[in-house]
């Protein structure tokens, strides 16, 4: 590396971290930036682990962050694929009523996609469900013909080329463990070297330390994912909201079949609940997805199976009891020492047995989503699986963090909850975090 010294350091190199720092590269052409992560490559927790649908904003509450950016990030998204030769395609989605219990639900999205400026969204009646996706029965829908789908990953990995071009740093591979604001003036500055320092006078610098040392940067931003409270408490922030992670699970359909959708099929989704429920969901590389699962799990990083643990049964869920086997032992006490983690337990106990139910048994997991789309309960599931873990949010007082969350210590910008639609909206939330942090930069 050049120095030790940046001007920007960005921790995380998901999809969002790598936007801020492409974003603060736009503004600050020439500045020194660098990308840390704790993975040896970009793109290896929640943005290479989801089904990588371009939401187009019908899920959120009208003037919340998530529905300004996620209608804004969709069409960045789409112009950033457009200019880069990313693969996207707008296969249209649409949201399934399978009874009339769910018709006010689905009235309510519809008047909130409607205020958040959704592009094409309409209601469609039974009818003309069949005419969208044949395959697919319903009371009554919403359709929503700007939704995408794209491998995200792959945007991250132009992003990644776009960076290195421009003399962007990258420690991959790097995990920092804490964030320290050291003052400017004659104070000891560490070198990057274990036991060293060097004495320094100017300006105060934000230290991230690592195991072989620490970097020093004029500014921080943290877009950590899983562990963005770590590395907040560890800078001075409050322990309030702390990460619980959930794991996502989804099956595939064997690629040999006829093709079940033509786009992405989704149910009315809990308006309690910050998940949208199983769905049926075309990938970009032409496979069928069912899920995801959305189970409370021990472990932060358990995006794979654990190594020796077989492939699963015939019949049984790929998410099932042996799936947090790996659950490391300080992320298991984060969660449970957390108040808001039994708050969440005492008001969805009984989402959270539903979730347990499909997360044992394949047979559930599909008679669910058969629903809506009666076909996939006679098609054959792929032996593979897909998994991830997402990064929820969770107050002391048991409040699910609906809403993306940002927020500062000396020196440091926080990303304190970015769950979906973080991806989607990502070019347009890099806009707003490096919004705040020039704000509090000055």
């Amino acid at each position: 590396m050049r120095s030790n010294r940046y001007d920007v350091a960005v921790i995380g190199a998901g999809i969002v971290g790598l936007a801020v720092a492409r974003e603060v590269l736009a503004r600050r052409p020439g500045a020194r930036v660098l990308v840390v992560d704790r993975h040896a490559a970009v793109a290896q927790q929640q943005t290479g682990h989801n089904s990588g649908v371009i939401h187009a904003g019908v899920y959120y509450a009208p003037g919340s962050l998530k529905a300004r950016l996620c209608v804004q990030g969709a069409r960045m998204m789409q112009e950033f694929c457009d200019e880069n030769a990313v693969r996207y395609e707008r296969c249209g989605k649409l949201i399934v009523a399978v009874d009339e219990s769910e018709l006010a639900r689905l009235a309510d999205l519809e008047a909130r996609g409607h205020a958040n400026g959704v592009p094409g969204l309409r209601r469609v009646e039974a009818a003309e469900i069949a005419d969208i996706e044949p395959e697919c029965r319903g009371v009554a829908a919403l359709h929503s013909p700007g939704t995408g789908i794209v491998d995200f990953a792959a945007v991250a990995g132009a992003i990644e080329r776009d960076l290195r071009d421009r003399g962007v740093t990258f420690a991959l591979g790097c995990e920092i463990t804490a964030i320290r604001r050291r003052p400017g003036g004659s104070a000891a500055m560490p070198t990057g070297e274990p036991g060293q320092t060097a004495g320094r006078s100017g300006r105060a610098a934000t230290e991230l330390v690592h195991a072989g040392g620490s970097f020093l940067a004029d500014w921080v931003i943290v877009c950590a994912g899983l562990w963005s409270d770590r590395l907040a408490v560890s800078a001075g922030a409050p322990a309030d909201p702390r990460v619980v992670p959930f794991r996502g699970a989804y099956l595939r359909l064997a690629d040999d079949q006829p093709p079940v959708v033509r786009g992405l099929v989704y149910p009315v989704p809990d308006p309690a609940l910050p998940f949208l429920g199983v769905h049926v969901t075309r990938h970009i590389d032409g496979g069928v997805l069912l899920g995801p699962t959305a189970l409370l799990v021990a472990s932060r990083d358990v995006s794979r199976r654990p190594r020796g643990r077989p492939a699963p049964r015939r019949g049984e869920s790929p998410d099932g009891p042996l799936a947090h086997a790996s659950g490391t032992l300080h992320d298991l006490l984060d969660t449970l020492t957390w108040p808001g983690t039994w708050a969440v337990a005492r008001t969805f106990w009984r989402t959270g047995l539903s979730e347990l139910a499909m997360a044992s048994s394949r047979k559930l997991f599909v008679r669910e989503c058969a629903k809506y789309v009666p076909a996939v309960a006679a098609m054959r599931i792929d032996a593979g699986t897909t998994r991830g873990v997402r990064a929820q949010a969770v107050g002391r007082d048991g409040r699910l963090v609906d809403d993306f969350a940002i927020s500062q210590t000396p020196g440091a910008t926080h990303v304190r909850n970015a769950p979906s639609p973080a991806a989607t909206s990502s070019f347009a939330l890099a806009r707003e975090i490096v919004d705040r942090y020039e704000a509090a930069a000055g």
